[in-house]
């Protein structure tokens, strides 16, 4: 395997090998669920799929580890703040979560799982830092003694004399760099028993034992958002290593989405949530908004920037669709052209690889006009085998099947909008004008969030045009 990527903990791109031949092991810090998506967090795991299908076409055997945190502060504050149970609130966001990735066509994990199932053996490592004296108890909380972990900072390059860990308790610390394992239950808070009383995990012990108990005391890669390499990802190496695990051997972090250089912040009515931005575009569209710069880069959203790249992909599209019904029994071709293969291999570099794709575009686009059948084959097919890794393919059968689903039910809305009017046209006919208002306003309101369907030329048919 040629395949090189970049390590955080050793600010280096380095040549990755399986641990074990061609099996890959993975753990991806899945979402905190308090709130509905929004198109940072899922522009994260968007990249880290890319991974995954590129490490799947280079014929490794992917186990994909994704966490649920369904036990965290916030979620208790809201559920709080609108008197409602917190594990309605996790149950709700954690489907939302789930549509989201189904609907961005990211591939299933292996195993999700979520942070409450595993308390007993969180409960067994807390045990495990303590005897080894690397945390201790205060009061029924249990913190983790980082001046017992040298190498503590290494990979934020933080110096420890320096560290304040936000919102961290501090009144039972002996150090104000240590960090919370457990935490002593507050009134009407979810607990679990253990030998310190009565409370709850904190949120950094919760990664450090389900990658333990999936992918095992030492695995290839632990990815996330580059938001999470202090205080989250520090802390989970310290605990993890200090109680005798080797972790991760490479650290992969995703840049961040921002708005006015801002980084994009959860929150219940998010402007920047999954459906307000599918209002503008189609999900295929967002995916390839997502998945193409690198993966490591900040991404400055704007919903100009957004709709400029869906019409970007509906070019590639259009010639996807175009070639098919040429060559309707043409499938991928086997592999990638070497130099799609080189700008993956090369820390999975995505624009780098587009160019390729676009190269394979207008190759194809020539052999139509041409008619050069056996040109067009070629670019045809070399380019489903790179959409294909990207999660792109539009012929792919998800993507497919929702097109034609989505046809339909543009078609369907469009054929009550022409009932509805003819009624509103009959209603002024016999001198009733307000209603005829009423029924068109309802219509306007109906109608505003259809996108007329495309044909494969990327245009709206011309009955639909204007």
């Amino acid at each position: 395997m040629s395949l090189r990527l970049y390590d955080t903990y050793s600010r280096a791109v380095q040549e990755f090998t399986p641990r074990r031949g061609g099996e890959v092991s993975i753990y991806i810090c899945g979402p905190t669920v308090v709130v509905p998506p929004h198109v940072g967090q899922l522009r994260c795991q968007v990249g880290f799929d890319v991974l995954a299908r590129w490490m799947e076409y280079l014929g490794c055997r992917v186990t994909l580890c994704r966490n649920v945190t369904d036990m965290e502060d916030m979620i208790l504050r809201r559920a709080f703040t609108e008197n409602v149970p917190w594990w309605l609130i996790a149950e709700d966001n954690y489907r939302s979560f789930f549509y989201a990735y189904d609907l961005l066509n990211c591939l299933p994990p292996t195993v999700e799982p979520r942070a409450t199932g595993h308390v007993l053996e969180m409960i067994e490592l807390i045990e495990e830092l303590i005897k080894a004296r690397h945390a201790y108890v205060s009061d029924g909380d249990v913190y983790f003694s980082v001046s017992s972990f040298p190498e503590y900072g290494r990979l934020s390059r933080q110096r420890r004399e320096h560290i304040r860990l936000p919102g961290e308790p501090g009144a039972g610390k002996r150090d104000p760099s240590d960090f919370a394992l457990w935490k002593r239950a507050k009134p009407g808070e979810p607990f679990w028993q253990t030998p310190w009383g009565e409370g709850r995990p904190g949120w950094h012990l919760q990664c450090s034992v389900m990658a333990r108990k999936y992918l095992g005391r030492e695995f290839d890669i632990h990815a996330g958002g580059a938001h999470l390499i202090f205080p989250h990802h520090e802390n989970e190496i310290a605990q993890s290593r200090a109680a005798g695990d080797r972790f991760a051997r490479f650290w992969l972090h995703g840049g961040t989405v921002t708005r006015g250089g801002e980084k994009i912040h959860k929150s219940a009515d998010s402007p920047f949530s999954l459906a307000r931005v599918l209002a503008d575009v189609r999900p295929i569209e967002l995916r390839y908004y997502l998945a193409t710069p690198h993966y490591r880069s900040d991404l400055e959203f704007s919903r100009t920037a957004l709709r400029d790249a869906a019409a970007a992909f509906r070019r590639i599209e259009g010639f996807a669709l175009r070639a098919s019904h040429r060559l309707p029994h043409a499938a991928p071709a086997a592999e990638v052209p070497a130099e799609f293969a080189a700008a993956m291999n090369n820390d999975l570099n995505v624009p780098r690889g587009l160019t390729v794709v676009w190269a394979a575009v207008n190759d194809g686009n020539r052999a139509l006009a041409a008619g050069d059948e056996e040109g067009l084959a070629d670019a045809y097919t070399r380019l489903r085998a790179m959409l294909g890794v990207l999660g792109l393919d539009p012929l792919d059968e998800r993507w497919a099947r929702r097109r034609a689903r989505d046809a339909r039910l543009e078609g369907t809305a469009l054929a009550l909008a022409d009932l509805v009017t003819g009624l509103a046209d009959t209603a002024r006919a016999r001198g009733d004008d307000a209603l005829a208002d009423r029924l068109l306003a309802q219509v306007g309101v109906a109608m505003s969030g259809v996108r007329p369907h495309r044909d494969e030329t990327g245009c709206p048919p011309a009955s639909v045009a204007g």
